[in-house]
């Protein structure tokens, strides 16, 4: 089970990264724009102006940038790696596994103002599995996870993302612990 665990954080780790990328890089002016543009459906925002253009080209680099240095690694930690970094194009997946984890965090935010509930308010479990379910939607054709690991990779993503949130607000750098 360890072994599986252990697999499971090497794979999504770009996804992680690029999830927390936009948080990382928020106080630089470049891409600033928000997604939707600040266009509005049924008196809400789309998506909110908190998800702009350059946490998305941030998350996608520090993905990219993230499997590359996967692949850079070698070694034994290969050995729990369940794509191979020298068969696959490491740009294109990790463009994927960044785009992905951003477009599922996309749509969470898209589904809250649909709720009319307010950007950063939790919404548990679904705040901490979005990215998860995104770069697994993204990536698909290059590994097959079986239900244990589709739900393993959800509970560890989820406990994942609560204590790099947490660790984010000791640094001051989120407003919410969760």
């Amino acid at each position: 089970m360890l072994t599986l665990v252990i697999e499971l954080f090497w794979l999504f780790l770009p996804a992680g990264v690029a999830n927390m990328a936009p948080v990382i890089f928020r106080r630089l002016s470049f891409l600033s724009c928000p997604v939707d543009f600040n266009k509005q459906l049924k008196g809400q925002p789309i998506f909110g102006t908190h998800k702009t253009y350059r946490g998305f080209f941030f998350g996608i680099l520090a993905a990219i940038i993230t499997v590359y240095l996967q692949r850079l690694a070698g070694g034994p930690i290969l050995d729990y790696a369940l794509v191979d970094y020298n068969q696959i194009n490491i740009f294109w997946f990790g463009f994927l596994m960044g785009f992905g984890a951003l477009f599922g965090d996309l749509i969470r935010s898209f589904i809250k103002r649909r709720l009319k509930m307010e950007p950063g308010k939790l919404w548990i479990p679904f705040d901490q599995i979005d990215w998860i379910i995104g770069s697994i939607a993204f990536t698909f054709f290059y590994f097959q996870l079986s239900y244990l690991m589709f739900f393993l990779a959800l509970v560890l993503g989820g406990i994942l993302h609560m204590l790099a949130n947490y660790l984010g607000y000791l640094l001051k750098i989120k407003r919410a612990k969760l």
